[in-house]
């Protein structure tokens, strides 16, 4: 059920690595407990995070929770698209990027999860 090709938090994002960059969202999990997803906050590209800091929330009709960067870096980029159509997050969890960051310390994705830990975390 969870991309092997993908890192986790225990926070329910997830995280793909491309050479220099790397996209984060939320997990189908994490989707399946906010319900229907009504609005995404985004940061500012530009903005520098630290691992684990909040760099947005996500409002759905149960409640409204916060994103948290599995990595340090910069964001280089924002799913704009979220803005209009917020429910991508619930259609395709997975492929639907919230933010883009080039991470400062790569080593950063050696303290998440892999798909089967996320597996066993969320059991």
């Amino acid at each position: 059920m969870y991309p092997a090709d993908l890192k986790y938090t225990k926070d329910h994002e997830w995280i793909r690595a491309t050479a220099d960059t790397a996209d984060v969202g939320i997990t189908d999990y994490a989707q399946q407990q906010l319900g229907d997803v009504v609005f995404v906050e985004l940061p500012q590209v530009g903005r520098v995070l630290a691992q684990g800091e909040v760099f947005g929330t996500i409002e759905s009709v149960k409640a409204v929770s916060e994103l948290f960067s599995p990595v340090a870096g910069e964001v280089v980029a924002v799913n704009d698209a979220l803005t209009s159509a917020p429910e991508q997050v619930n259609s395709d969890p997975h492929g639907a990027w919230i933010i883009r960051v080039r991470p400062s310390n790569p080593s950063d994705l050696d303290s998440l999860l892999d798909a089967a830990a996320y597996t066993q975390h969320v059991g």
